[in-house]
């Protein structure tokens, strides 16, 4: 009999807030983190938007010398990691780290490589490959808190922190430790970064009114929003976390993962591969559709996503797929890449616990071809037992989680 994995700790940095309570507060007041990037020069470029942490100071958290060898993909992941070690309570050093990237160090990828074209390599600082590498959030949290246990970083694009989350579940349900860290950390809001999203034409340009420019399920959307920030959960098993007293926050009961094997960046066409997924974290969960009461769809607001993740959930949830709620969280995070799925992960929790959907903002002319409950622009009251989150990556990686109000 396998082992049951629960959730007893949650910790997030993003455009929405500094800890997991802010938000799920802005959630649900339907609250936009989009506004004009303040961080970097967007002179040349043509995207000047994105889900920016903008009053972030790194001396609020860190000492100045310990600052400086963090890239800030790894400073969201240790601030994160420690509101849910606080929270979770853990005690032990048989703690295990998967944290989830898409792009990892990219601000001290870029900084540094300008230094190198000023100076050579004199330039370049000693710090500069522990600061870039992405496994190094997962190893910087284990030297801060004394987790000896297994500890690997995962970078499946945009499904990087639902895979973390998902193989955590795995390793504790069969047995090989108790206790997790796991989530993902995304610090990509860079020139080189926006450029490059940008000239392949997946980001909105829609400076003008960034708050109204991520609209998922929309028929003018044009485009995701580039965000920044982290979310971490702890995940333990069952009979440890009630022996040490641990307040539990859920259960993680499925996942589900695919590759569409079709296409770098457009997801395969008759939607084969997102529907695998769904179906596999069923069968995994030894759940029926009907049971699910909402999904957070991966939802990013750009015309294939939105229309072939529709067609995923019709396939998988058939007759059922009409009652479903549903919404996209990213109408006001933006998106995260690699650390959207433990967001995510962190507002299904929310849901369950609050008997609370959060809507979908800028939903106010849904695409015809679009045509389920994607809760428009309020939240709404609803009991929730299960949701399901999705996330599905460049490369084709499609993955899904199933989390269940704890009994």
């Amino acid at each position: 009999m396998s082992r049951r994995v629960v959730i007893t700790g949650t910790g997030s940095i993003s455009s929405l807030g500094s800890n997991s309570n802010q938000l799920w507060k802005n959630l649900v007041s339907g609250k936009s983190g989009i506004s004009l990037l303040k961080k970097i020069n967007t002179e040349s470029l043509s995207v000047k938007i994105g889900g920016e942490i903008s009053d972030y100071d790194s001396n609020n958290f860190f000492e100045e010398k310990d600052s400086k060898k963090l890239d800030l993909f790894s400073q969201y992941a240790l601030i994160a990691a420690d509101q849910a070690i606080q929270q979770s309570e853990i005690d032990t050093n048989n703690v295990g780290v998967i944290i989830g990237t898409g792009v990892g160090g990219m601000n001290t990828l870029e900084s540094e490589h300008e230094k190198y074209i000023s100076r050579g390599q004199r330039g370049v600082s000693p710090f500069y490959v522990p600061k870039m590498i992405p496994n190094i959030a997962g190893g910087q949290i284990a030297i801060k808190n004394d987790f000896r246990g297994i500890n690997f970083s995962i970078s499946t694009a945009c499904s990087s922190a639902t895979d973390s989350i998902g193989i955590s579940f795995k390793l504790i349900q069969n047995g090989m430790i108790n206790t997790i860290v796991c989530g993902g950390s995304e610090a990509g809001i860079t020139p080189l970064t926006i450029s490059g999203f940008s000239n392949m034409k997946a980001l909105s340009k829609n400076n003008d009114n960034p708050e109204k420019a991520s609209r998922p399920f929309d028929k003018m959307r044009d485009g995701f929003i580039l965000s920044e920030g982290s979310g971490i959960i702890i995940l333990e098993e069952l009979e440890y976390a009630k022996k040490r007293g641990a307040r539990i926050l859920g259960e993680i009961i499925g996942y589900g993962s695919t590759n569409d094997a079709y296409h770098i960046t457009q997801p395969h066409s008759e939607s084969i591969g997102a529907s695998s997924a769904i179906n596999k974290a069923f069968e995994d969960a030894k759940i029926s559709p009907e049971m699910v009461s909402y999904i957070n769809a991966h939802g990013t607001s750009t015309y294939y996503n939105d229309l072939l993740e529709t067609n995923a959930i019709k396939k998988s949830f058939a007759n059922c797929s009409k009652n479903v709620s549903i919404s996209s969280t990213k109408s006001m995070t933006g998106h995260l890449l690699g650390a959207t799925g433990a967001i995510e992960a962190i507002a299904c929790i929310y849901a369950i616990n609050n008997s609370l959907i959060p809507p979908t903002i800028n939903l106010e002319n849904i695409d015809p071809e679009c045509d389920l409950d994607y809760t428009p622009n309020l939240a709404k009251e609803k009991n929730v037992e299960i949701a399901m989150s999705n996330s599905f990556g460049f490369g084709g990686h499609n993955s899904v989680l199933l989390i269940k109000k704890f009994s």
